[in-house]
């Protein structure tokens, strides 16, 4: 049986902590995001603990009259505790290098395994088509996984909301963006 997911990076928010809300805008997107997906035949959703990447879904579960599922481990890398004057070049490194870990943060290389862990326990459900709300690094980091083009330059160019569908059928999935910018 094949299996599709789609991949959404949050609608925009009022800032990067766990608990930051959706913009007046993020609503707006939040709702135009559920019209765009909600005729795709979604069974299940899946999202990040935090607060932006919950709110984006909620919309399409009213919709779709489904629950959203939350899992820990597609909450966003941390890069540092500490704030960064070059953070930008810090983030394009860790890209590079996957086990560069800076004072209170993780690594990409952790990152993308628990990510991963998520996605593979997705896959084991008995439905066919799983939306999946989270992060902008992380997701960039998924996607690496399965294709090594992605890095910081497709971070960078990510929006708010943004939706790559993976299609799986026997091992690597075939990847497309669906740009909700598009919508």
């Amino acid at each position: 049986m094949s299996k599709t997911l789609y991949l959404v990076r949050h609608c925009q928010s009022y800032g990067q902590a766990p608990d930051a809300p959706l913009t007046i805008e993020g609503e707006r997107q939040a709702l135009a995001l559920a019209d765009w997906l909600g005729s795709l035949g979604i069974e299940r959703l899946v999202s990040s603990t935090y607060k932006r990447a919950y709110q984006s879904f909620e919309p399409l579960a009213d919709r779709l009259g489904l629950t959203i599922n939350t899992d820990e481990r597609l909450v966003e890398q941390t890069l540092s505790s500490l704030p960064l004057d070059d953070w930008r070049d810090r983030l394009a490194e860790s890209f590079v290098d996957l086990d560069l870990c800076l004072e209170g943060g993780e690594s990409s290389r952790t990152a993308t395994n628990r990510a991963i862990a998520a996605i593979d326990d997705t896959l084991k459900y008995d439905v066919e088509i799983t939306a999946i709300a989270t992060h902008g690094k992380l997701l960039t980091l998924i996607l690496k996984h399965f294709d090594n083009c992605f890095g910081y330059t497709e971070w960078e160019n990510l929006t708010n909301p943004d939706v790559f569908q993976l299609q799986f059928w026997e091992s690597s999935p075939k990847i497309q963006r669906w740009s909700a910018q598009e919508t």
